[in-house]
């Protein structure tokens, strides 16, 4: 049972990871320096107060970084390999008592696969909303981001199936807003294309 939870916990706190990569890594940290969360063996450098200094530290940057029009773009590079490691961690920290190629398995599958797939698509529907509109974009997604970043995180403490729950409905929305968006795209290429001259 409690490897459920700690998987269920691990799930839902990569998933935060692609929306910010320093997010959910110091809310861990701070949950378990204060004894709220156990961590896995070989995962206790997660609870130190070297780890809650650094990660919010990297937080504050990261969350600022996005307020940037130019350098979200560069952030988006750099955070999408970032948010699948930062995924693994998380999952792995929460995972114990298994053998560490069933724990390293999950990892990687559930927890860098869950943030690859929320990073990717909140990039190509940051992509859309800039070229849509891009003064207000940036600012109104990097606080819808963060601000869903710190709900899901706590709700992964204290609820982890509810946190997972709205990982996946913000995941279905993502996608869909994405399929929407690159339907439009395609649509409007065609209206644009030349039309074939008549024999």
């Amino acid at each position: 049972m409690a490897n459920v939870f700690g998987v269920l916990v691990g799930v839902g706190l990569s998933a935060v990871c692609g929306f910010r990569v320093f997010v959910p890594l110091l809310g861990v940290s701070a949950a378990a320096l204060s004894g709220y969360l156990p961590l896995s063996p070989g995962m206790a450098w997660l609870g130190s107060w070297q780890a809650l200094i650094a990660f919010a530290v990297a937080t504050v940057l990261e969350i600022a970084a996005y307020y940037i029009p130019v350098v979200d773009s560069v952030m988006d590079t750099l955070a999408t390999p970032s948010a699948v490691v930062a995924g693994a961690i998380v999952t792995a920290a929460m995972v114990g008592d298994v053998s560490p190629f069933l724990k390293w398995s999950l990892a990687i599958i559930a927890g860098g696969g869950a943030a690859g797939a929320v990073q990717t698509s909140t990039v190509a529907l940051r992509a859309a909303g800039q070229a849509a509109a891009p003064v207000v974009a940036t600012p109104v997604m990097t606080t819808l981001e963060t601000a869903g970043s710190a709900l899901v995180t706590v709700l992964s403490f204290v609820a982890p199936v509810l946190g997972v729950l709205v990982v996946a409905v913000i995941g279905l929305m993502l996608f869909l807003l994405v399929k929407r968006f690159v339907r439009g795209v395609r649509s409007l290429a065609r209206r644009k294309a030349p039309a074939a001259p008549v024999p």
